[in-house]
């Protein structure tokens, strides 16, 4: 593990290679989960807010659920994430080409909303949890990110590398600045790590 700051970071960040390959795992990540994408109290928030502008890009089912249960939920633990089409897709996903993709990630990009999508997606796989003296940051193996390792593998893209604006979104440009040194230290010296 890596100390940065007041964050506990797994080396998984670092050892990982990965890189998603959306033709091949078709966006499990919106569809697949235990509940919905956690969501901070500010992003519920948020999308509240964000709603009438989003229904344009959200399919008819999700917006429904949306207008029934409410732009968030609260889980069976006391999380508030983000509601699912018939308990397992996200309300917020639209369906391409057979490829799960964010209704609000394809709002942003097209101009019609300022937040880009829940900090937990963007920083998929990874998850950031809060303890009472530190933050943990740590790498979720999911069978449905196989397709985005054996990506990463070929294009040789790390973990940290290829999540840098999500963890300088969440973290900042120094923290990310000093993940980076960390992952080039670890890779140059493995062996020194490890003992």
């Amino acid at each position: 593990m890596i100390q940065i700051d007041d964050t506990i970071v797994s080396l998984a960040l670092i050892e990982k290679k990965f890189s998603c390959d959306l033709v091949a795992c078709k966006g499990s990540c919106c569809r697949y989960g235990d509940s919905g994408a956690p969501l901070t109290a500010e992003e519920a928030a948020g999308l509240e807010k964000i709603i009438p502008q989003l229904k344009s890009f959200l399919r008819p089912e999700g917006l429904r659920v949306i207008e029934t249960i409410g732009s968030s939920m609260t889980d069976i633990e006391g999380e508030l994430v983000t509601p699912l089409i018939n308990n397992e897709e996200c309300a917020y996903t639209v369906i391409e080409e057979g490829v799960f993709r964010c209704a609000i990630e394809i709002a942003y990009f097209a101009g019609a909303v300022t937040f880009r999508k829940p900090l937990s997606c963007h920083l998929f796989p990874v998850r950031v949890r809060q303890y009472r003296d530190f933050r943990a940051v740590n790498y979720e193996e999911w069978p449905i990110c196989r397709p985005a390792l054996a990506s990463g593998e070929k294009k040789k893209t790390g973990l940290w590398a290829y999540l840098r604006e999500p963890l300088t979104r969440a973290f900042g440009a120094e923290w990310y600045d000093r993940l980076r040194f960390a992952a080039e230290e670890y890779s140059k010296n493995k062996d020194i790590w490890k003992r």
